[in-house]
């Protein structure tokens, strides 16, 4: 997807060029070492429907390829002829902002304070600006005006806090046949995602109460008890509404690029599909 974005947003503003593929691939390469390690931290067993890196082949070869995927990624940036400092000092921040994110969402799973603006921050960091980033850098490659970058950057980071909300009830809510992964991996890994947020600001005293002791239970009835709270406090349906808040936003700052409607279709119908699928 992240590549593609990049592509899509080069191709904007004509044909796709050489710097925008060595971009792209520096960006999928860079995305995949952040599963990686996420995997990693996460003890998750399964991504894409395949055993994870560590898992297969343990802790010391998964931090290694991951690191090394990291470094391929730069490698691949190095080949961008054009304004290759503003595409690097872009790719930089967002590589910093990336593993910000993370580190909050691992500081999360310790905090029973976490407020909804302080999550929508953190999966801004973790998830929507390497999006961003993607569409920013490919505009700038096919010429964009900063003023028409700034634009998709800012339809890359709402779709991305949308398309992270919509990960958020795929996850507790979609099948595993389906994810690639197991279902209700975030309620395991007891993570504050906005559904379990959402539930906490709602619920009663009694529904608080038993939000609270299911965080200390890890048996298998763990998961249909909490996507049945979810469901009696409403966080369910405030995920999906807040899905289509940021869905909007995106658009509205996509309809805002200075190009003509035309162009804009393909970024369009790509960003609808996103936030429409089931898995």
């Amino acid at each position: 997807m992240r590549p593609v974005l990049c592509l899509m947003a080069n191709e904007l503003f004509g044909e796709i060029t050489e710097d925008a593929w060595h971009a792209a691939a520096a960006i999928e390469l860079f995305h995949n070492f952040t599963l990686i390690h996420d995997d990693i931290m996460d003890k998750a067993p399964l991504r894409r429907g395949n055993p994870t890196i560590h898992a297969k082949y343990g802790m010391t070869a998964g931090i290694l390829c991951g690191d090394i995927t990291c470094i391929y990624s730069y490698r691949e940036l190095a080949k961008v002829r054009n304004v290759l400092p503003l595409v690097l000092q872009i790719f930089n921040k967002t590589g910093i902002e990336v593993c910000e994110g993370q580190q909050l969402d691992m500081d999360f799973e310790s905090r029973n304070d976490v407020s909804i603006d302080e999550y929508i921050h953190m999966i801004t960091l973790k998830t929507s600006v390497l999006l961003a980033c993607s569409l920013k850098i490919g505009g700038l490659l096919g010429g964009a005006t900063e003023g028409n970058a700034n634009k998709l950057y800012e339809f890359g980071k709402n779709l991305g806090i949308a398309f992270q909300l919509q990960d958020d009830y795929l996850d507790a809510f979609g099948a595993t046949d389906k994810l690639g992964k197991q279902q209700g991996g975030d309620i395991k890994a007891n993570k504050k995602t906005y559904l379990h947020l959402k539930a906490w600001e709602t619920a009663s005293a009694f529904q608080r109460q038993g939000i609270n002791e299911w965080l200390q239970n890890d048996s298998e009835e763990k998961v249909p008890a909490m996507l049945n709270l979810f469901g009696e406090t409403g966080a369910d349906v405030a995920c999906r509404e807040a899905v289509n808040l940021y869905s909007q936003k995106a658009f509205e700052s996509l309809e805002d690029v200075a190009v003509i409607s035309k162009r804009k279709h393909a970024l369009h119908e790509l960003a609808s599909y996103l936030l429409q699928r089931d898995k």
